[in-house]
């Protein structure tokens, strides 16, 4: 059988459609579009061309007149998107939809369509991407660094024909440097879609972004099934229906799912918090693992008349001393079933650790079986056991939180430019502000602070500096806020 090559395939068979869109603005849900700009290439040629002005029906903003030079009076009659639809439908169709930062003109497009009532779903290659996957070892990919690294042409920057020019003169740039093999081969790659789940429309991971956050898998009914997180929630989401995850709870939720949305973060942190606080107060159904504890339960270490330290379960902790409290227990069961072993393994007194009655006569359990030094019958020696209890007891203690009041642990992602400052208190996240001049404005007096285990676990980890490294954490002044802090849960 003969061996097909691969330059034969995709570039030679498909037409592909490399275009570029001016808008009034960056959102796709709220800006229009002003101009559309495409030309249509096909086995190394440029087929046809079309390209429109279009009447935003809303005001285009100075700068972006500035930027793109298209003003309100040039698209005053210019037809409406609704007048073009049609004929941009069949323009696209069976094409390949190839933009530079793909996700943003192919979102507004689709924006468009969904105003009209109207699906849209295309075959979309960014060109971005291909350029990441063909020169792995450049830093920037946005067409001006392009331009400025392959030597390419000038074009007439932010207008549609004119970054269209300067996308395909990239394009023809690859092929000559890599050859028609590799490009093919990397343009295959691009447009492989993951299979995703028959409710959904085919191109539903198309607009989802490779940035962090929170991502929410819907049911019929608006019913929430899954919510999770990831430091790229593109990736993420499409490793959901791909064959690694067809767990039997995976199929169920793939046959289950109606609708994905997301929410981005700066940064990992922002996202475990987020992803955590949507569980413990939406109660998605496929979540298990952190379902908010109805109890918890903590372990207070003090000293009897006799200056035996002594063991308490407690519900309420002084965020002050965090340090005199040991572990954190969804139940009293485990809270008990923990003293247990630590008392077995230590030789350490049932009495004073609360399992049995101290008023109780004689010695405890413990010491009739030989498994205890004496301290219930004040035998051993008061400095010598509590020295004891304390190794035991060292692995549970809580971490006192170091800082005078509330600290903002800033996460900034250079690619989106956003930032977030996350409040964080006794090692739980109070609010969350996007920069130092919003932090300024911020009152935080009588906000209540709950503890939570899982958050205290996340945080600690966190800001010890064994689990995300580089936070910036900006020192906040004293506020006023509780002495006490509950152990129940508020998210539950």
């Amino acid at each position: 059988m003969a061996t097909r090559n691969p330059a034969e395939g995709i570039l030679n068979s498909t037409t592909f459609a490399f275009l570029d869109l001016e808008t009034t603005g960056g959102s796709a849900g709220h800006d229009r579009i002003t101009e559309i700009g495409i030309r249509f290439w096909r086995n190394g040629e440029v087929v046809d061309e079309w390209q429109t002005l279009l009447n935003p029906r809303m005001r285009i903003p100075p700068f972006i007149e500035r930027l793109t030079g298209i003003s309100n009076d040039m698209v005053a009659d210019a037809p409406e998107f609704a007048e073009v639809a049609d004929e941009l439908e069949a323009r696209l169709k069976g094409t390949i939809f190839v933009a530079h930062n793909a996700r943003f003109d192919y979102g507004f497009v689709k924006a468009e369509f969904r105003r009209l009532a109207r699906p849209f779903a295309a075959r979309v290659l960014c060109t971005v991407k291909l350029s990441r996957r063909l020169y792995p070892q450049d830093k920037r990919h946005n067409m001006d660094a392009l331009i400025q690294r392959h030597g390419l042409g000038a074009v007439q920057r932010h207008r549609a024909m004119g970054d269209v020019a300067a996308m395909m003169e990239f394009f023809s740039h690859a092929l000559w440097e890599h050859g028609a093999d590799s490009v093919n081969e990397a343009v295959r790659t691009l447009l492989q879609r993951p299979s995703v789940p028959s409710h959904m429309p085919p191109d539903v991971l198309d607009e989802v972004p490779a940035v962090p956050g929170v991502y929410r898998f819907y049911g019929e009914n608006e019913v929430l099934l899954y919510v999770g997180k990831s430091t790229n929630i593109a990736q993420r989401v499409a490793s959901h229906f791909s064959g690694d995850h067809n767990s039997g709870k995976g199929i169920r939720l793939s046959e289950s799912m109606r609708r994905l949305e997301w929410t981005e973060t700066a940064g990992e942190l922002g996202a475990l918090l987020l992803e955590l606080k949507q569980i413990k107060t939406l109660h998605p159904m496929y979540n298990r693992r952190s379902r908010p504890a109805k109890t918890l339960w903590s372990i207070e270490l003090t000293a009897n008349d006799q200056g035996y330290l002594q063991a308490r379960l407690v519900r309420q902790i002084e965020p002050h001393r965090l340090g005199d409290y040991y572990g954190l227990f969804r139940s009293k069961r485990d809270a008990q079933r923990a003293l247990t072993g630590i008392a077995g393994k230590n030789e350490l007194c049932n009495k004073l650790l609360d399992l049995e009655p101290a008023e109780q006569s004689g010695p405890c359990f413990q010491r009739t079986l030989g498994r205890c030094k004496g301290a219930c019958e004040r035998i051993e020696d008061v400095t010598r056991y509590n020295l004891r209890v304390q190794i035991a007891f060292h692995s549970l203690r809580l971490k006192t939180w170091p800082w005078p009041g509330p600290v903002g642990v800033v996460e900034h992602n250079p690619g989106t430019g956003r930032t977030d400052i996350l409040i964080i208190y006794n090692w739980m996240h109070v609010a969350t502000v996007h920069s130092e001049e919003e932090l300024d404005d911020l009152s935080l007096r009588g906000t209540a602070v709950t503890f939570d285990m899982d958050s205290y676990k996340l945080v600690v980890k966190a800001l010890s500096g064994k689990g995300i490294g580089g936070l910036k954490i900006l020192e906040l002044p004293p506020v006023g806020t509780p002495d006490i802090l509950s152990l129940g849960n508020d998210m539950s």
